[in-house]
């Protein structure tokens, strides 16, 4: 079987179906996504109930992006009908002397005009006494913050980009991918398409896909988990009683309040240890499940209980933890984007992003910081910092 597409979207998790969703506005029935596994898999990075989205970031080049993947939620939720963001507000809260300095998300949120309250110990206290902290601790809280429900998301926009006319194909592995005479080649175990315009959102698998253009990134891949616990008193963590949080220090926290489950969910940010994505077991991470415990016990002693769920993920980390979204190396239009494990509140606006660049080779968003060829990229041991 073959056929020719206006445009190509690989992997359709998080990043990939909005890239199918946003070109299929564009090219309708041109549009083909493909999937080695079935949609809605757990292999990857993106089929849980809750990612945190937020405003709150170190860089003002995030927030400006932070604020276009919320706009671009809202017209994806407009069309679909479908909620997809749920505002319970972030706090951000750590040691005044811990390992991330709030400043620079304080004065990033300033620079781009984002309202936000800085709290100290005893004021996160008063608004949640969930909290059992000392008084070294502070915080920053902003309101728009919440949560990017996103299996849901993900489901709307295969079936949103379905509705424009798009072909949306799982269980289809690419075996290999040419480029000639200003087309893409993609062959595949069921069938070989042709492209003029080809997105790679390939997460874990990135860098098999870029081996057909002859590039390699320093990636990490790395298996994560998060646990939902089985709190003594639920409606203290309602999601209107309870905002969605990160403990800013090393180690990184975060949690949600409850959705999806009936319970309260907190992980280790960065806390996995790295796996082949191909090979990965799904078998919990005994330390790292201690270490969430512990770090629960000690201050947030009111959400623990009997772990409820505990579910695994993969993090493709850049070695600076910023992401990489740019155009590739080619003559042909095509682009890539990796999230870094911390991009699905931004999934929708970077697959809107993928389809700018391949459509019409711009994009008004500045992507100055997610070169692929920037310099720690081109290292072959660079050193790696994930804390953000």
């Amino acid at each position: 079987m073959s056929r020719d597409y206006d445009a190509i979207v690989l992997g359709l998790g998080g990043i990939g179906s909005a890239a199918a969703y946003w070109l299929s506005k564009r090219f309708g029935d041109g549009v083909l996504g493909l999937e080695q596994f079935e949609l809605g898999h757990v292999r990857g990075e993106s089929q849980d109930h809750s990612r945190i989205i937020r405003l709150s970031y170190h860089d003002p080049h995030y927030v400006e992006l932070a604020k276009r993947a919320y706009e671009s939620w809202a017209e994806v939720e407009n069309e679909s009908g479908d909620q997809l963001v749920l505002r319970t507000g972030g706090l951000d809260l750590g040691p005044r002397d811990g390992a991330i300095d709030l400043a620079s998300y304080a004065q990033s949120m300033r620079t781009c005009g984002v309202p936000f309250e800085e709290l100290d110990a005893s004021e996160i206290r008063r608004r949640w006494p969930q909290w059992r902290i000392g008084d070294d601790v502070h915080g920053l809280f902003q309101s728009d913050s919440g949560i990017a429900m996103a299996a849901r998301a993900n489901a709307t926009h295969q079936r949103m980009a379905r509705e424009h006319g798009a072909e949306l194909k799982d269980r289809t592995p690419v075996q290999s991918i040419g480029e000639s005479r200003g087309e893409f080649t993609i062959h595949t175990a069921n069938g070989t398409y042709r492209t003029g315009k080809l997105c790679i959102a390939a997460g874990p698998w990135s860098n098999d896909a870029l081996a057909n253009f002859g590039v390699r990134l320093p990636l990490e891949v790395t298996k994560e988990q998060v646990t939902y616990f089985r709190a003594a008193d639920l409606d203290a963590f309602a999601p209107e009683r309870f905002p969605v949080w990160i403990w800013m220090d090393d180690p990184s926290f975060y949690g949600f309040p409850i959705f999806g489950e009936n319970g309260p969910k907190v992980a280790q940010d960065a806390g996995g240890l790295p796996v082949d994505p191909s090979t990965r077991g799904f078998e919990p991470d005994e330390a790292n499940s201690r270490r969430v415990h512990d770090f629960v016990e000690k201050y947030l002693p009111s959400a623990l209980g009997p772990p409820i769920l505990l579910k695994t993920c993969l993090y493709t980390l850049t070695p600076d933890r910023d992401f990489v979204v740019d155009k590739l190396p080619t003559n042909t239009p095509a682009a890539i984007a990796i999230g870094a494990g911390h991009a699905y509140k931004f999934a929708s606006v970077l697959g809107r992003i993928l389809a700018e660049l391949v459509a019409a080779g711009t994009t008004p968003s500045d992507l100055s910081l997610f070169d692929l060829d920037r310099a720690i990229l081109k290292e072959t041991n660079p050193a790696r910092h994930y804390m953000v």
